[in-house]
């Protein structure tokens, strides 16, 4: 939920639910100050997501949460700073959204089977006394009846023109990196105010497992460069538009390859992504939590104005998913070779075999 969106929504309400009780409100900061029952006062904040940074160093009795499905890197915010504004008091949180799919909502209210904290509610809009049994009806005429579970009954179900309706977390997740001859390779997307994406990939040249990512915002191309230089990759497959972040990790000796990026070529990307995903070739770790969300919400635009136009997938939760098709378009199943010295050592040795013959 945005801050308008908590004006609009839930100020108004507010302040009628709670006359008597104001002792001062503050609408430029969507802030009430009310009387406690034992004497004392309390404030009631209303902040969006977009600026849920502002929160650190905060302390909160109770967080109520609306619309968690819609909220981006929901678990990295929750634990680094939402989580910590409730230890103090030992406080509470409440968390409330229309699911979208099987991701970090679906996953929190998994949390009751594995942590006696939590517990999960559920209702349906057949339980809501201001909607009628009959415009309820009718909207599941109107509706598929996933749409109509979704929205109306509150399951779970896949997100309509999903991209990637194909993958599974049953059986393209896994915990433990098996052993074998791997080559450890990177696809990389940079960013700044969108995140940038680093994904950890080993692979034989047949199957493709991402044992880790690196998704940050505000990084710049340089401490991309620093961090990837760290990482000791056989080679990397970055942005071919990033023209600077790839000559930040090339001053840094990372064995940098070319990528092929222009018309078509996000069409053909997907393609073999999917191909992956459908012959089980690419397996995710649990831990890359941003790329397993954006797999499961990467989606076609379902409002085209030409219903002819060649689909396209809505240019949103895909920073993850360009890293990996990068590499996954790009990437030989031949190891690569980490330096210019490797090249010569390899040249040195070709001429002394063939001088030997």
């Amino acid at each position: 939920t945005t801050r308008q969106q908590a004006r609009d929504i839930v100020w108004l309400d507010l302040l009628k639910e709670l006359r008597g009780a104001i002792i001062k409100a503050n609408e430029a900061r969507l802030e009430i100050t009310t009387k406690t029952l034992q004497g004392g006062e309390s404030i009631i904040y209303l902040k969006g997501w977009e600026s849920v940074e502002t929160a650190r160093g905060m302390h909160f009795d109770l967080l109520i949460l609306d619309e968690v499905a819609l909220m981006k890197r929901f678990w990295l915010i929750w634990d680094e700073v939402l989580r910590p504004t409730l230890l103090d008091k030992k406080g509470e949180g409440i968390f409330s959204s229309t699911p979208k799919g099987y991701d970090h909502f679906y996953d929190l209210c998994q949390r009751e089977l594995t942590d006696k904290s939590f517990r999960t509610f559920h209702f349906t809009s057949y339980d809501n006394p201001h909607i009628t049994i009959e415009e309820i009806e009718a909207a599941k005429q109107s509706m598929t009846p996933e749409r109509f579970g979704q929205e109306f009954l509150a399951e779970f179900h896949k997100a309509e023109g999903l991209v990637f309706k194909e993958f599974r977390r049953d059986l393209h997740t896994y915990d433990i990196l098996p052993t074998g001859d791997w080559e450890k390779v990177a696809g990389i997307d940079f960013g700044y105010r969108n995140p940038a994406a680093v994904l950890h990939v080993y692979t034989n040249g047949e199957i493709f497992y991402v044992d880790d990512e690196w998704y940050k915002r505000e990084r710049t191309d340089a401490q991309l460069a620093e961090y990837v230089a760290g990482c000791n990759f056989d080679a990397v497959y970055p942005d071919p538009e990033s023209s600077g972040g790839i000559e930040e990790l090339r001053r840094r000796n990372v064995n940098t390859r070319e990528v092929a990026k222009g018309k078509g070529s996000v069409e053909a990307g997907i393609q073999v992504m999917r191909e992956l995903i459908i012959n089980n070739r690419l397996k995710i770790n649990t831990r890359c939590v941003n790329f397993i969300y954006e797999l499961e919400s990467y989606s076609y635009d379902e409002d085209k104005i030409d219903t002819n136009e060649k689909e396209k997938p809505v240019d949103a939760s895909n920073h993850a998913i360009d890293a990996f098709r990068y590499l996954a378009t790009t990437h030989s199943p031949a190891r690569a070779i980490k330096n210019k010295q490797d090249i010569i050592a390899m040249q040195t040795r070709q001429r002394l075999t063939k001088s030997d013959r």
